[in-house]
């Protein structure tokens, strides 16, 4: 059978429409998350700059710096008091004049914003990087793979299994297993860090069998297969802590999902046509569900990033939220700002696959206008 060439026209003619329109829609979704982005950058630079006040401690720092240091240094020794305090005032000026702070701080603070969302994130005040680098970018850089594979590790464990015994209890409506599941999903309230402290309790003190934090042993071992199995001993505790905030309500929630579609007319029409259980399950079941269980899923995640900060201090991790953590108490606001810039492009990244994929598994959605 061949198809004839008005009709080949017209499904590429569709083919090019359906392009544009989920063109049109990335766009719109790239712009919106990109505003999203930099007010909340924004507000960030504001608010760790406390409007301005802590460029006021920071001169303050400079001087009393430079003051020590001139003098404490016998080159300066012989000179008279007049002459030493004008040689202060002058590196006081030069570095106030490096570093902006001449500048009114509205300027300032757009300048910081352009700077930011280019990941142009300059030299940390306090904080270096374990190689002894003061440049923000490496400083975030060397801590951003400790997150997103303790995190990556953790969600993709919870997804797979939850709609792995989710599907099954589907089935089983009513069991005793089911009545469990749902007895438990409230523990879900409870946050991943408090979680984790029991955890800590338990099988780092009371049973001594797995380290209470880190990412690696100390010191840290040697070869490929020793390095990956110490990450993975102190990766157990932190993602069995996420893992059972989790599992649970997703478990119930997805379990919901998967007994309303069950209960469909087009179901019971193919359970009526003597189509095999897991066909029916893959085809009738699962993917009509797959849009709001990935969505639950991703918001999900979303909630995870907001809370990485004290679940990585309670661990002590060494990832984002950690570094997060220890740039607000030395108050190094260039660190601060890198450090909220990448949660805010993860977190977007997240909204954004959300968009991309519920569009893609439901078919119901419009990307664009007809």
């Amino acid at each position: 059978m061949t198809v004839s060439k008005p009709q080949t026209r017209r499904q590429r003619r569709g083919w090019l429409r359906d392009l544009r329109r989920l063109a049109l829609f990335v766009l719109r979704r790239t712009l919106a998350l990109l505003v999203t982005v930099l007010m909340g950058v924004y507000l960030t630079i504001i608010i760790a700059n406390m409007g301005g006040r802590v460029d006021e401690i920071r001169r303050v720092q400079i001087r009393s710096t430079i003051a020590e240091e001139v003098r404490a240094s016998p080159e300066f020794s012989d000179l008279g008091a007049e002459r030493r305090n004008d040689l202060i005032e002058e590196r006081v000026q030069l570095e106030v004049e490096r570093l902006n702070l001449d500048e009114p701080f509205i300027y300032r603070s757009f300048d910081y914003l352009n700077q930011a969302v280019r990941l142009n994130l300059g030299r940390a005040e306090q904080m270096t990087s374990d190689r002894g680098s003061r440049r923000v970018r490496d400083i975030i850089t060397e801590r951003l793979p400790a997150t997103l594979v303790l995190f990556g590790t953790a969600n993709l464990l919870v997804f797979f299994t939850a709609v792995f015994v989710a599907l099954r209890l589907s089935r089983r409506y009513g069991s005793a297993l089911d009545r469990t599941v749902i007895g438990l999903a409230p523990s879900s309230a409870a946050p991943g860090w408090f979680y984790g402290i029991f955890l800590i309790l338990v099988f780092a003190f009371i049973l001594p069998v797995l380290p209470a934090g880190g990412m690696l042993a100390v010191p840290p071992p040697q070869g490929t297969l020793a390095y990956a199995l110490s990450v993975l001993q102190h990766m157990a505790l932190p993602v069995a802590a996420m893992f059972i905030s989790q599992i649970f309500i997703s478990i119930y929630s997805w379990r919901t999902f998967f007994l309303i579609h069950a209960s469909e007319d087009y179901v019971e029409m193919a359970r009526a046509k003597g189509l095999p259980e897991r066909a029916i399950e893959r085809r009738y079941i699962l993917r009509p569900t797959l849009a709001p269980i990935v969505t639950s899923f991703l918001l999900m995640l979303i909630g995870l990033w907001s809370g990485a900060i004290i679940l990585e201090q309670v661990f002590n991790w060494p990832g984002l939220g950690t570094l997060l953590f220890q740039a607000i108490g030395h108050r190094d606001t260039p660190v601060i700002i890198g450090g909220v810039v990448i949660f805010a492009y993860l977190l977007a990244a997240t909204v954004f696959v959300l968009d991309i994929l519920y569009a893609i598994l439901d078919p119901r959605v419009r990307v664009g206008p007809e």
